[in-house]
This record gives C-alpha cells, structure tokens and sequence, in this order.
C-alpha cells in the first residue's frame, strides 16, 4: 500500500472515530466546565506545588480556565487572563517562589512565543464532590421492554 493510501486511510478512520462520538465536543467540555465550578471551592490566595515543582497532571478547560492536579488526591482551579495557546498546548509550566503559586502574580506558560497567563483566581477542587457532579450529569435513558407475544417461531 503505497503512502499516500495509507494516509488517507488513517485519515478516514481518524474521521469516523471523531463522527462515533455521540457527544459533541464543546458540549462535554462545558459539561466538565459545569461540574469543576459546582466542586470548587472559595478563592485562596495561593498553593504548593510538590518537591521540586512538578504538577501532576493538568486539563485546559476554556482559554481563560484550567485544573491543575499537584497530586492525584489534590486540584486547584485556575482563572487566568486569555491565554491564546492554552487549550491547544501539549504541555505547560507554573511559576512559583519556593514552590508555592500565588495569584495576581504567578502565570502559566504555554510556550514560546505565547505570552505567559497571569493566573487571576485559584480555587481548591473537591474532587469526591467533583466526581459526584460527573456522575450526575451522565444521563441514560431507560425505556422498559414491551411484553410481546411470545413468536411461534414458524413450528
């Protein structure tokens, strides 16, 4: 198969995988959107970062809005000035003195050549109210079995 096949191929499956999705993608976000405010506490003044400065995972929400895990157990939600590359970067960094952010004056970077975000507002996440927002907004629509006869079965 030569390259250009394959590609068109990949391509074509790519398109089909995106079609199966029964959500669109704007909708779950605003959705995540939704239950991360509803699990998000009141505003504080700063947080810290684990040894050595690392975060632990990260999720863009909007260009303006962003979760920051520093570990597994433990998120922040983060207002920002427009950020032009945030929900487009693949990776992004935090500054901090001693490891500790600080709203009004620290900012996410999301690499050059993009201006970095001054971070605007900080809000804890309670992540087991988070995931009970998650869960309720799942909806499935259970439509019970009519009794029909049952087919003789052509005997």
């Amino acid at each position: 198969m030569s390259k250009k096949m394959q590609w068109l191929v990949f391509s074509l499956l790519g398109l089909c995988v995106a079609a199966c999705s029964s959500v669109p993608y704007a909708q779950r976000l605003q959705e995540r959107q939704q239950a991360y405010s509803a699990a998000a506490g009141a505003p504080v003044r700063s947080f810290r970062l684990l040894l050595g400065g690392n975060i632990y995972s990260w999720e863009p929400l909007s260009d303006t809005q962003l979760v920051v895990y520093t570990q597994p157990s433990k998120a922040y939600l983060l207002d920002v000035w427009p950020c032009n590359n945030l929900t487009f970067a693949n990776i992004i960094g935090l500054t901090s003195f001693a490891s500790e952010v600080q709203a009004g004056f620290d900012k996410v970077l999301t690499g050059r050549p993009y201006i970095p975000c001054i971070i605007k507002q900080i809000r804890p996440i309670d992540l087991a109210r988070f995931k009970l927002e998650k869960e309720s907004q799942r909806h499935v629509d259970s439509v019970p079995r009519s009794e029909a006869p049952p087919s003789s079965g052509g005997q």
